[in-house]
């Protein structure tokens, strides 16, 4: 009997009918991509871990070659020349050069001894550029052999080699180092096991092997941290009075109650008659003023921070909010909602974790393997003059496998517990009919979460501070208090 078919038996002998059909719905979401964060074994993947994996190097490429190391006198001609008399009992002659040959400059010496151009000679016949001296036997170019390329913007931080412009496109231009001989490529290389091996023979390309460098081309406005659109509700000219608004946000954010429950709640409960049109209207127009809230109200930020992707419905499809979270004070540093896990929204996000560092503050940020990443963080250290480089760390998989994952898998649990307190908050919603609807409640529910929430870990006090909400006791009273400082 097969693995699978005994599988099958364990299955029916363990759950009903019902839960087995459970099982089957969940099975066929998973092969037909509709679950994300779930995905089958891949075989073939397992046997050729490398096989067109795409990975960003971190090293950033050196701006300009590294300069010769100047040559050291490790000898001294006289000294050579005194060891030859003792020797041989006669000393050493200089060079004779036919009549008619190409004399050697009179300034030339030779690198190694300082021996003067009288022991020195051509080398290599008729080409005339290859030198030796008669005393230490050191070979040595009158010239450069080559010469320094101008138009070679970057340079190989392994073998220091210029990298070749290798694509171009509209937001990105791809660098490549050409050496075969790279220490990095090497590396790659003899990580290959012997089946990938025999592919790259075939296809070198489906393999990642030589040093590669992403330029980006983001534009300031192409980096604008998402925001809410100003909703036509007036807040200041609706017909219920500040405290019903703060119960509707207590009620739809804080306690994440679905804005039908919360309109029933008001309508059965206070006999407040809202419809849940209306709680969706006063959420959509408190987010707009609480976005420049909590940007205002952030305040510094910790030198390490954690960042992951959460996933979001949007008409259907998903969508991913970036988080970042400070590893002490556990506050939201940057909030982001995109509808890829690309380089941009990256940078968005990370551009707006660290607004608001220290001067020379040393940040390091803590993800997982997205290349989006290290490929954003090399693009904000280039353009960044005033705080010192961002370090960054990668924990990879669930299961520590290497040095890195079990250093900083702590921090990299922070983010996750995040990610499941904000789906637990978004939940009720079962999906969003805009992307400025996902944007609004990600607003608010930052708001909820570093001004309003108790967290247990900082001895339950909320994350940021504010003295303005120390003596209101009811949360309804609290956002009636952040939208008045909003405003």
């Amino acid at each position: 009997m097969s693995k699978v078919a005994r599988f099958v038996i364990w299955i029916c002998s363990k759950f009903t009918r019902n839960e087995i059909e459970h099982i089957i719905n969940g099975l066929l979401d998973v092969l037909n991509n509709r679950n994300p964060e779930v995905k089958p074994k891949d075989d073939f993947k397992e046997k050729h871990p490398n096989y067109r994996a795409f990975s960003v190097d971190p090293l950033p490429p050196l701006s300009e070659p590294p300069q010769p190391k100047q040559s050291v006198h490790q000898k001294d001609y006289k000294e050579l020349l005194q060891k030859h008399l003792s020797t041989y009992g006669k000393p050493l002659m200089p060079v004779k050069h036919r009549p008619n040959s190409t004399k050697i400059p009179s300034e030339v010496k030779c690198p190694l001894c300082n021996a003067p151009h009288d022991y020195i000679y051509y080398n290599d016949g008729n080409k005339r550029s290859q030198l030796k001296c008669k005393l230490c036997n050191h070979l040595f170019q009158l010239n450069q052999r080559f010469r320094k390329n101008d138009k070679s913007k970057y340079f190989c931080p392994y073998c220091h080699h210029a990298l070749f412009k290798w694509k171009q496109r509209k937001e990105v231009t791809i660098y490549k180092c050409c050496n075969d001989n790279c220490p990095h490529r090497i590396q790659s290389l003899n990580k290959l096991n012997p089946s990938e091996r025999l592919i790259q023979r075939k296809l070198s390309s489906q393999f990642k092997l030589c040093y590669q460098y992403r330029e980006y081309h983001y534009k300031p406005n192409e980096l604008q941290h998402s925001k809410p659109d100003k909703s036509n509700v007036d807040l200041t000219k609706i017909h219920n009075n500040p405290n019903i608004l703060g119960l509707i946000l207590t009620f739809y954010v804080s306690f994440a109650i679905t804005a039908r429950k919360t309109a029933l709640i008001l309508r059965s409960v206070f006999n407040i008659n809202v419809s849940y049109q209306t709680v969706l209207n006063y959420a959509a127009a408190a987010s707009f003023y609480c976005h420049s809230f909590n940007l205002k109200y952030k305040g510094t930020i910790d030198s390490i921070s954690a960042g992951d992707e959460a996933y979001i419905k949007v008409l259907g499809k998903y969508h991913y909010v970036f988080f970042f979270i400070s590893s002490k004070s556990l506050k939201i540093t940057a909030y982001h909602v995109a509808d890829n896990r690309g380089v941009q929204p990256a940078v968005t996000a990370m551009n707006e974790a660290i607004r608001t560092a220290k001067p020379q503050q040393k940040i390091i940020l803590i993800t997982d393997g997205n290349p989006s990443y290290p490929a954003g963080i090399h693009f904000i250290n280039s353009i960044s003059d005033i705080n010192p480089s961002i370090e960054h760390h990668k924990v990879i998989g669930l299961q520590n496998l290497d040095k890195e994952s079990e250093d900083f898998r702590p921090f990299k649990q922070l983010i996750e517990r995040l990610n499941r307190t904000y789906k637990y908050h978004v939940k009720p919603s079962h999906g969003f009919n805009a992307v400025n609807g996902a944007v609004a409640l990600t607003t608010l529910f930052v708001t909820h979460y570093n001004f309003l929430r108790p967290h247990m870990s900082l001895n339950y006090k909320t994350p940021v501070h504010l003295p303005e909400l120390q003596n209101i006791s009811t949360i309804q009273g609290k956002w009636t208090k952040i939208l008045s400082l909003a405003a």
